[in-house]
């Protein structure tokens, strides 16, 4: 066994819900293979590991391509990446304009920009990576990206249909995850005091042993984004995208910014799509090992 990942023995479940969001469903069979996952989201010390091995260079830290980007200024693509703020009061839940900020200079080690950093942040899932940044660090560990059926087959942690990862209690309190608490995006409480992301492994682990697996970040798959699962009778759409040039991945487990009334996603049927080069202060990954 790899040290600091849990083996699963694969197998049949049932994947997907059709009780929240239409992206969710077919509710269907899926099947996965025995592998190995990490026990938590990849953190900024070990993130730094690979930066500073490789010489590695972020997508956040590259300017934007001027034949992909014609229509802004060389200012406008200095590099930089998308940060959250919290708003001053209750705003239009259908434009996310109002709580995310394009700022320059915000990358993995300043993850809101050029004056903040990661110094007290070892522990802390990282933030602010690609799809690249995320696929090229688990080749370099000699790993790899989970499936959407992985994923969501993980996190449910033994738990055949359950709407969260830990059962059917709804995470009052923070109890099980850390999501936002309060009125989004303007009023948060804070998860057991954190506001943004928490340490790995302060919330208790799912039956597999594995910690938020829900809430916190959301994670990079390696599946290429569909409006609906496809029809299983017909194509799994659970496997790796086959076209490198595939314009969005499947993101899950939802994240800190997570509230009831505008992204009940803190649940293991929960999906998103995100374009390959996003890179934000509330999206992480974990890696996982074929068995």
């Amino acid at each position: 066994m790899t040290e600091g990942m849990v083996g699963l023995p694969g197998g049949a479940f049932r994947m997907g819900s059709t009780d929240f969001y239409r992206e969710e469903g077919p509710v269907h069979e899926a099947w996965v293979a025995p592998f190995e996952i990490d026990t938590h989201a990849v953190t900024n010390r070990r993130f730094r590991r690979f930066v500073e091995a490789t010489g590695y260079v972020t997508t956040a830290e590259r300017p934007l391509r001027g034949a992909e980007y014609e229509h802004l200024s060389n200012d406008e693509r200095q590099p930089g990446s998308l940060v959250f703020r919290p708003t001053h009061g209750p705003v239009d839940l259908g434009d996310w304009r109002q709580w995310w900020h394009w700022v320059p200079g915000a990358r993995w080690d300043r993850p809101y920009g050029p004056d903040s950093d990661v110094a007290d942040l070892d522990d802390h899932p990282v933030v602010q990576v690609s799809f690249e940044d995320a696929r090229a660090f688990a080749s370099w560990e000699g790993k790899r990206l989970p499936t959407e059926a992985e994923w969501e087959y993980a996190a449910r942690g033994g738990l055949e249909s359950a709407t969260y990862a830990w059962g059917e209690e709804p995470n009052t309190g923070a109890a099980h995850a850390n999501t936002w608490q309060g009125r989004f995006p303007y009023d948060n409480r804070g998860a057991r005091g954190w506001r943004g992301t928490a340490p790995v492994e302060t919330f208790a682990p799912n039956g597999f042993g594995l910690h938020e697996m829900t809430g916190n970040t959301w994670e990079w798959t390696s599946t290429a984004w569909t409006a609906q699962h496809v029809d299983p009778a017909t194509t799994c759409s659970c496997g790796p995208a086959s076209d490198p040039g595939t314009a969005q991945r499947v993101l899950k487990g939802g994240s800190h910014l997570c509230a009831p009334e505008y992204c009940l996603r803190y649940r293991p049927a929960a999906r998103s799509a995100q374009t390959e080069d996003s890179a934000t202060t509330h999206i992480g990954f974990r890696c996982v090992a074929d068995a």
